[in-house]
């Protein structure tokens, strides 16, 4: 079992920036290929960003392509999206998600793909 505890959400100005960073339990972190998903009020849950187990392979949405980053610290089992010159169209819930097969093959930015997810940490841009 997999625990994901997503932190540091909050309300910011547009333009702003924020970063999000989510902490995994587990002494096998470094094998998880991880994600960032969103979801907005009446609105569908969407692929964010995600980064494979080896760092090495790297996806994101084209709404956010240039403005946010992720990143993973495996020694502190934790994954990091810098998000910068935020929008108010990036308010939403945003959750972390773990993908726990080293040798999976497909899209990244299917949700179904990965097994285990956070509570979500709320991050709201004015305008």
């Amino acid at each position: 079992q997999v625990q994901l505890v997503e932190s540091g959400g909050g309300l910011v100005q547009a333009g702003g920036s924020l970063r999000l960073s989510c902490a995994a339990s587990g002494r096998t972190f470094s094998s998880y290929s991880m994600g960032w998903f969103r979801q907005a009020p009446g609105k569908e849950r969407e692929f964010v960003a995600a980064i494979s187990w080896s760092g090495g392979n790297i996806y994101y949405a084209d709404s956010v392509k240039g403005r946010f980053t992720i990143s993973r610290g495996n020694a502190k089992n934790s994954v990091y999206l810098q998000m910068n010159s935020l929008k108010p169209e990036d308010t939403a819930v945003y959750y972390c998600a773990a993908l726990t097969d080293r040798y999976y093959s497909g899209s990244y930015y299917r949700g179904d793909a990965y097994d285990y997810w956070g509570q979500g940490t709320q991050v709201t841009v004015s305008s």
